[in-house]
């Protein structure tokens, strides 16, 4: 294919209720799925939404989905984006099989609960005290000489994700975080974010083995409508299997976004259109120098489109 739109749902990170709720309420697409939402969960999302504590609540990451779904459909209405090829970073998987049609809407918030109330029970029993640090600026070399440390010392950790050169996530030990950060300092990296739960880790082979017996063996997954990038190494994905085990390898393997790109620029891919909240894939380099990246994000389908002045 020489010129494909692909179309890309982000990673989740923080999303405050004053960032997107206005837009829950008030753009068609998300009302729909609100409305849809509620009825699946059996309680409101957006006042659930409104109330909750932490980044990465049951209503954090239903709402997160919503407004994903809500901007592609945003997007193809305003923008005309019509894509050849999707993928779905970390929980952008989640919205990924939900467009592709591979579960239903309803299916999709349920699915989304459910995995987010099985890490809840599985992160309240095991690996409470481990956390993923992002951080960028961060040579290979120089990762490797602070990983060969912990190492030395008989400290696990885990490369959670590759974001780009220099970029990258790491989950340890809380009680490390603070010795790394110094670390990551002191050969020119800079610290981001400290997430909890942690994810992308071999260590969690547990939670992978419940979501499995608990959730996702009650769900039966379609073919996608469009072929689907595995974010952990690039393969394109076709079968419902394909999908379903790419949900659970989230779990245990690394995010790899670079591989991602090189997958849909093989595809021929050259523009890229990323649906709902974003603070990092459609932003950083290694997206921005191989496409032509498109947002499309609630705060911008809220903006009032300015109408052609007629003469």
């Amino acid at each position: 294919m020489g010129s494909a739109t692909a179309l890309v749902f982000p990673g989740m990170g923080p999303s405050a209720f004053t960032d997107v709720g206005r837009f829950m309420v008030v753009n068609p697409f998300a009302r729909e799925l609100v409305a849809i939402a509620d009825d699946v969960l059996g309680y409101s999302l957006v006042d659930t939404f409104r109330q909750a504590e932490g980044d990465y609540s049951e209503a954090a990451q239903v709402a997160f989905l919503v407004n994903c779904l809500a901007s592609a459909s945003w997007a193809r209405e305003a923008l005309g984006i019509e894509p050849d090829i999707c993928a779905g970073p970390s929980f952008g998987e989640k919205a990924a099989i939900a467009f592709t049609g591979a579960l239903p809407a309803h299916e999709a918030v349920r699915m989304t609960a459910e995995l987010a109330r099985c890490m809840d029970e599985y992160f309240a029993r095991e690996h409470k005290d481990k956390v993923t640090l992002s951080f960028v600026r961060t040579p290979e070399v120089r990762l490797a000489e602070i990983l060969a440390e912990l190492d030395a010392e008989g400290e696990w950790h885990d490369i959670s994700c590759y974001v780009d050169e220099g970029f990258a996530m790491v989950s340890l030990p809380e009680a490390r975080v603070e010795w790394m950060e110094n670390r990551l300092r002191a050969v020119g990296g800079m610290p981001l974010y400290t997430m909890r739960p942690p994810l992308h880790a071999a260590a969690f082979a547990g939670l992978r083995d419940k979501a499995e017996r608990e959730v996702l063996s009650t769900f039966d997954f379609a073919d996608p409508r469009l072929p689907v990038v595995a974010d952990q190494d690039g393969r394109l994905l076709r079968t419902a299997e394909d999908l379903r085990t790419m949900l659970l390898d989230s779990i245990v393997r690394p995010l790899d976004w670079p591989r991602v790109v090189d997958a849909l620029k093989r595809f021929g891919a050259k523009r890229l259109c990323v649906a709902g909240p974003d603070s990092l894939f459609g932003r950083v380099p290694c997206t921005t120098s191989n496409f032509e990246v498109i947002a499309a994000h609630p705060r911008r389908a809220m903006t009032p489109r300015r109408r052609p002045v007629v003469a």
